[in-house]
């Protein structure tokens, strides 16, 4: 699922209450804070769905493939996310269905 596809569906399960401008908008607000919170270094948990941190990977030698040679690698930070349990369960039913599916 992509942004688009994201914004429809809480349009669909939301015209009653939203515009589809006002669904667009709060999937980019939310998107934006979530960003703007792992830039500054802070953890989000979103409950029942799981936490976005960031982490920090330390400076390193690493390897040219092509030549051999060894290349200093600068300190980097990525963003490491962690399914909640209620979303790990959920995702293990849905597999175990599909497996018995095709026995």
């Amino acid at each position: 699922m992509n942004r688009a596809e994201l914004i429809d569906r809480l349009w669909e399960a939301n015209r009653h209450l939203l515009t589809r401008r006002d669904a667009e908008a709060t999937v980019i607000a939310v998107f934006n804070e979530i960003a703007a919170a792992l830039s500054r270094g802070d953890r989000v948990e979103l409950r029942g769905f799981g936490v976005f941190s960031v982490r920090k990977l330390d400076a390193r030698t690493g390897r040219d493939p092509r030549t051999g040679q060894h290349v200093a690698v600068s300190e980097k930070h990525r963003t490491h996310f962690k399914a909640g349990k209620p979303l790990h369960e959920r995702l293990q039913k849905q597999i175990n269905a599909e497996a018995a599916r095709e026995l």
